[in-house]
């Protein structure tokens, strides 16, 4: 075991990636041979598959009762015993029985010791786990361990924002996913963007081979349309840190062990490069529908065409000489069809600008816009003065001025002469249901799921990114859980470039792809990432596609979100 300071809070994780297969007795003797192969680095912590006890694929409930595991039954003691056996604490994720032929998605913790130390079952379930699963009933606990607090998820949780963030925010440490995917962008999205915008780390470990019997892949691949290939776990297993970077991560298809050290201390600092701390400056009081029943709520009708041009500008320099650059610039991308345009965050800006010198440059850049735009709408930075002082926005104009304003709704160190705005705001106009977002907000996953719940379609977003996880995974995740195409420029630079998320119009999966063939992405909208040099980024996006977020058969990405546990969410501080 790992040995820790006062000022080095070091230990080792390990996550191990195999196949399950159908035989209960062969995937106990998998986890055995995979917990002592994880053993061999001395690990503090080892994290195993979700359903590691059989493949998730069943006749009947009957069926899949009886392959699930009981609590006190072989399984579960075997696992306990090589835990102790390792010295390590350790999570496995299985069905489990309940009550009658009722069995859960249960993810399971245990000690050093080979004591049990929590249970946590699956909130959001996919396909048809909705038919032989039970969603939990209670927030997963979080555990208060010598090497840390950990919190526990499992696959689908992850692919929705609120189980990690409610984990997280009630003061896990490292978050433990296991995963029983095929979808390759779990390992390039959804794993690496929780640990990010959660400032935790992150421990997931997925399968390889083949998710559903031998025997059937042939069948089910020409049943669905689906690729045997893609009937495989897609690996990828990592460890990320709270910045978002990989710190070890597996291959695509072989069985292996991945670990890696990690330091507790690096959660005592987590704030961004201008001090900003993510989780202090959430805004819970505007967050509260989140936490209230779908059922409840109107349903959006989501209105918009199916496809409509947009376009990413980036610019040779900035400062308000760039205004007649960005004025260039729209006026192409208007002569391309752009129907919607956005310009990078405060673009007009130079480098020791006061807000009195902003506000009158943003104006100047308002004015010329509106004079170039014709028939597009352009989103941009405002900066305006209030009655007590300047607010930043991000504004959409068309040729008759501004239409839309959004002001900043958390406080950002490097913009903390702004006043903050309580209100969410949004533009119904056809071709679609429009937003824009200053870029500081738009890295918190509750106003993406705020605007999904309100019917919004297109975002725009005038960005100038801190860090780097913004471009790679938060834009992206923003877009991907949400199913809202989104908009956004930047200035080109090390953090990466502007980039456009617009939605596949094959999206359900075990349904008929028409325009595409499956690629096994799950939700990862189609990307168009700009170069490094100025110019106009254009891409087709669809506002209708939007209207349609069932992931896979009984799963819908926003209405079908575990909503009677994100207490956490909702909650002031």
């Amino acid at each position: 075991m790992t040995v820790t300071t006062q000022s080095s809070r070091r230990i080792r994780v390990a996550a191990a990636q195999f196949h399950v297969g159908v035989d209960v007795d062969r995937n106990l003797q998998s986890c055995l041979h995979w917990l002592e192969a994880a053993g061999a680095c001395k690990p503090d912590l080892v994290v195993l598959p979700e359903f590691a006890n059989h493949a998730s694929w069943y006749d009947d409930q009957a069926h899949c009762h009886r392959v699930s595991v009981s609590l006190d039954g072989e399984f579960v003691q075997a696992i306990a015993a090589a835990a102790k056996r390792i010295q390590a604490h350790v999570v496995v994720n299985c069905t489990v029985q309940g009550e009658g032929e009722q069995c859960t998605g249960t993810s399971l913790l245990f000690s050093p010791q080979g004591e049990m130390l929590a249970t946590n079952d699956k909130q959001v379930l996919i396909g048809h786990e909705n038919q032989f699963l039970q969603r939990a009933a209670e927030p997963g606990p979080i555990v208060d361990t010598p090497i840390g607090r950990l919190g526990l998820y499992a696959c689908m949780d992850g692919v929705v924002s609120e189980t990690p963030r409610c984990l997280a925010l009630r003061g896990a440490q490292v978050l433990c996913n296991s995963l029983n995917s095929f979808a390759s962008d779990e390992g390039s999205l959804h794993i690496p963007v929780r640990a990010a915008e959660n400032r935790v780390f992150v421990v997931a470990a997925n399968k390889v081979g083949p998710l559903i019997p031998d025997a059937l892949l042939e069948p089910v691949s020409e049943q669905t349309g689906i690729p045997v290939k893609f009937l495989s776990g897609a690996g990828e297993s990592q460890i990320v840190a709270p910045d978002g970077r990989v710190l070890a991560r597996a291959s695509e298809e072989r069985e292996e062990v991945i670990w890696a050290d990690i330091d507790l201390a690096e959660l005592d600092d987590v704030r961004r490069p201008d001090g900003t701390d993510l989780i202090a400056a959430r805004r819970p009081e505007l967050y509260a529908v989140i936490g209230e029943d779908p059922q409840t709520q109107p349903e959006p009708t989501y209105a918009g065409a199916d496809d409509v041009e947009v376009a990413a500008i980036q610019l040779p320099g900035t400062g308000q000489g760039a205004i007649a650059a960005a004025c260039v610039a729209v006026e192409q991308a208007v002569a391309a069809g752009a129907r919607y345009v956005v310009l990078p965050e405060l673009f007009y800006a130079g480098a020791n600008d006061t807000p009195p010198v902003l506000a009158q440059a943003s104006a100047e850049a308002v004015a010329a816009l509106q004079a170039v735009c014709g028939t597009a709408c352009v989103a941009l930075s405002l900066v305006e003065p209030t009655a007590q002082g300047y607010a930043l926005k991000a504004g959409l104009l068309d040729a008759s001025g501004v239409i839309l304003r959004q002001g900043l709704l958390h406080a950002s160190q490097r913009y903390s002469w702004s006043e903050l705005s309580d209100d969410i705001s949004s533009l119904e106009q056809q071709p679609a249901h429009l937003a824009v977002l200053c870029g500081d907000d738009a890295q918190y996953p509750e106003i993406g799921r705020l605007l999904a719940m309100r019917g919004v379609n297109v975002l725009m977003v005038p960005l100038a990114p801190l860090e780097a996880w913004e471009l790679r995974t938060g834009l992206v995740e923003r877009a991907a859980e949400n199913r809202i195409n989104v908009v956004a420029a930047c200035q080109p630079g090390e953090l990466g470039t502007s980039l456009i998320c617009s939605l596949q119009k094959d999206f359900t999966v075990m349904t008929p792809w028409q325009e595409r063939p499956f690629d096994g992405l799950l939700s990862q909208p189609e990307l168009t990432r700009a170069g490094f040099e100025p110019g106009v980024t254009m891409a087709t996006a669809h506002p209708a596609c939007a209207a349609n977020k069932v992931v896979s058969l009984g799963t819908d990405l926003v209405r079908g979100r575990a909503w009677w546990l994100s207490a956490a969410i909702t909650a002031s501080a």
